[in-house]
């Protein structure tokens, strides 16, 4: 009896249910309940440039140590690009314009620095032996043999304007290429000689392939990038910057830098390789395509192993003999 009495009662309980009105559903006060916070559901999830300052402090602090904080700043701080001059425009015009926006030369006014230094040092500190007089001659100078094509115009410190975009001359072609300063360092370092042979190895965008051909040394030159995107846009601007007859000896490849000893024979005086890294003001700074993502993380941590393979592959010819 007891189990029928239930079994009715559930289906007249049932019955009134699907006939209750909506308001018999509105949950009412919950006087006892306690409800936890999830953070994994209602907290943001760090950006990728938050991800990235983060990965800096642990890295870069420990590397720099006090150097760090103002190298943080510098990497928050709004980019300050140089101009790059174009030798194959109407130089002239293009240094007059930059001088009137009061911009130096940065690697002239360098040298000229290094040039006071060495002086002093050299007035101060006379030979007194034949030792002395020889280590003397054999010490390395800065700026060894830059090419005194290569100029590049900065603001000074403190000015915080910014260069206006380039505009074409008569025949089309571009007065300066705006790019970090720091890019044309590895250009000096390389030291091209009047008819050198040379091949950049990761080449685009393009803004030391222009850097070399600005030194006016280079007999054929090779810039190759892997990225079929990343050639397209250092043909255009290669097209941009050059006259017909120089963009005819430059020699533009799209092949993975680890295998060009099974895909290119030829020999080299020089070679530029500025590894694929992880942009580090680009991270801080923008979401876009941002290597600290997490659908990237794989790719991120590969980079050392691909900067590796493409380091030892020089090594490897430099010790042949052919590069």
């Amino acid at each position: 009896m007891a189990v029928a009495h239930r079994a009715n009662g559930k289906r007249l309980f049932l019955r009134y249910l699907r006939k209750a009105p909506p308001s018999f559903f509105a949950l009412g006060p919950c006087r006892h309940r306690h409800y936890k916070k999830k953070w994994a559901a209602t907290a943001p999830p760090a950006t990728s440039s938050r991800v990235a300052l983060q990965v800096f402090d642990m890295n870069y602090g420990d590397q720099f140590g006090g150097l760090w904080p103002s190298i943080r700043i510098s990497l928050l701080s709004m980019q300050k690009y140089g101009a790059l001059v174009n030798n194959f425009s109407d130089v002239e015009q293009v240094i007059q314009s930059l001088e009137d926006l009061s911009a130096v030369d940065f690697i002239q006014e360098s040298q000229k620095v290094t040039e006071e230094l060495d002086s002093s040092i050299e007035e101060d500190s006379v030979p007194t032996s034949s030792l002395q007089i020889e280590l003397s001659k054999t010490q390395p100078q800065h700026f060894p043999s830059v090419s005194p094509n290569i100029k590049c115009y900065t603001f000074p410190k403190g000015d915080i304007n910014r260069f206006r975009p380039a505009r074409p001359d008569i025949i089309g072609i571009l007065g300066y290429y705006l790019l970090d300063a720091a890019s044309i360092l590895p250009v000096l370092a390389l030291n091209v000689q009047p008819g050198n042979i040379v091949l950049d190895l990761c080449a685009a965008p393009g803004g030391k392939t222009l850097a070399l051909l600005q030194t006016g040394y280079c007999r054929e030159l090779t810039a190759n990038d892997l990225s079929m995107s990343r050639t397209v846009r250092l043909r255009n601007v290669l097209r941009s910057y050059l006259p017909k007859e120089i963009q005819n000896r430059v020699r533009v490849t799209s092949w993975d830098g680890r295998n060009w000893c099974h895909t290119e024979t030829s020999t080299y005086d020089k070679v530029l390789v500025d590894v694929p890294c992880t942009n580090d003001r680009k991270s801080v700074l923008e979401e876009e395509n941002n290597i600290f993502t997490y659908a990237r993380k794989g790719e991120r941590q590969m980079l050392p192993m691909l900067q590796l393979q493409l380091l030892i592959l020089l090594a490897m010819f430099v010790n042949l003999g052919n590069w």
